[in-house]
């Protein structure tokens, strides 16, 4: 009996080898693109964990975009026209700047310590960073969506516009507070957009073009990548260490990743659906896409022309406006996440802890 015991129990072993070998060799292929390079290592640990949840009971409606700075996160709460000023140390909701009409993108200046906000309604308001008091209010015909910062300039860029002819990247000095004469046509509305920080390029998604619109800074040559088969471009991060640049796609739902050598698209990843935000994780080679139907969904980059899907994480229905800045304070990294009232549950920005 212990011969035959032995002689099973040796079968049984050599089966549960041959059958993990095949799961680790097929695992997570239903969103990767085919390759024949290895993905990371399986992990039993979450990429995000839910920590805490700061309540914004006065918040109704819809978000729009974040911005960090000065140890607070600015929330553009654009169903109350308002702005919510979180202190990200203590977790607590610090401020409420208020009347602000359709606030959308958001930036702060350490340098001149000052708060950028943009209007849907054609204008960017300057407020100062301690007092929240109103400095100065800034014209741009056809509203304003998008902000980004260049520290090493002091300017705030702004996508400004809502058709072929008001359609732009415009500049405002953040120390002046007045608005560049340099400015970039592009041809269209224009939606999220990134700076290089090493090169002189602005990559500017322009839906109604169905292209992502290329800026350099240096040359003034503007240049235009079609999205080939995907539409509706809206969020975007970039990775400039691997020459990539992430484009969220809303018509099919897709994560679409761009050589910024080329222009040519690497890959398409079925991804969550009414995407507004996604970021990249530099430190771990993830990104992160937060989608409105209820779900973040986190990648990992396997090299830089292939992904495949580490994790769905559930939220809700409807948060799709997120933020990420890597660590922050005490080395603590997270994950922020705007949840919109709904169903008599008030709203709220979620905090996940990033984990390796």
């Amino acid at each position: 009996m212990r011969t035959l015991s032995g002689i099973f129990l040796s079968l049984a072993l050599i089966a549960g080898c041959g059958s993990a070998s095949a799961q680790q060799g097929g695992g997570r292929t239903a969103t990767r693109i085919p390759s024949a390079a290895k993905g990371p290592p399986a992990t039993h640990e979450k990429p995000l964990v839910f920590t805490e949840a700061i309540p914004l009971d006065n918040a109704k409606g819809r978000f729009d975009h974040f911005a960090m700075g000065g140890g607070r996160l600015f929330v553009a709460a654009l169903g109350s026209n308002e702005v919510e000023v979180i202190n990200v140390g203590g977790r607590v909701l610090d401020h409420t700047i208020s009347g602000v009409p359709d606030p959308q993108g958001v930036a702060f200046s350490s340098e001149t310590n000052k708060l950028f906000v943009a209007s849907g309604r054609g204008k960017v308001y300057v407020d100062d960073g301690k007092s929240y008091e109103q400095i100065a209010a800034v014209d741009f015909p056809g509203g304003a969506d998008n902000l980004r910062y260049d520290a090493f300039t002091k300017r705030v860029y702004v996508g400004c516009g809502d058709d072929e002819k008001t359609g732009a990247i415009a500049m405002i000095d953040a120390t002046t507070n007045q608005k560049l004469s340099e400015e970039y046509k592009l041809g269209g509305e224009p939606e999220s957009f990134q700076l290089e920080r090493s090169g002189p390029n602005i990559y500017v998604n322009v839906p109604d073009l169905k292209q992502i619109v290329v800026i350099n800074r240096a040359t003034k040559q503007i240049t235009h990548w079609p999205l080939n088969g995907v539409e509706s471009n809206f969020p975007m991060a970039l990775d400039e260490t691997s020459h990539r640049l992430f484009v969220g796609m809303h018509v099919p739902p897709r994560l679409a990743v761009f050589d910024t050598n080329s222009g040519r698209m690497v890959a398409s990843i079925p991804s969550p659906q009414d995407s507004d935000d996604l970021y990249f994780d530099a430190d771990r080679k993830r990104v992160y896409v937060p989608g409105g139907e209820g779900y973040i969904q986190v990648y990992q980059m396997v090299d830089p022309d292939h992904y495949q899907l580490l994790d769905k994480i559930p939220t809700a229905i409807g948060a799709k406006t997120a933020g990420y800045y890597g660590k922050q304070g005490k080395g603590f990294d997270r994950f922020y996440l705007a949840v919109p009232a709904r169903g008599g549950q008030s709203a709220e920005v979620r905090i996940y802890t990033v984990q390796d």
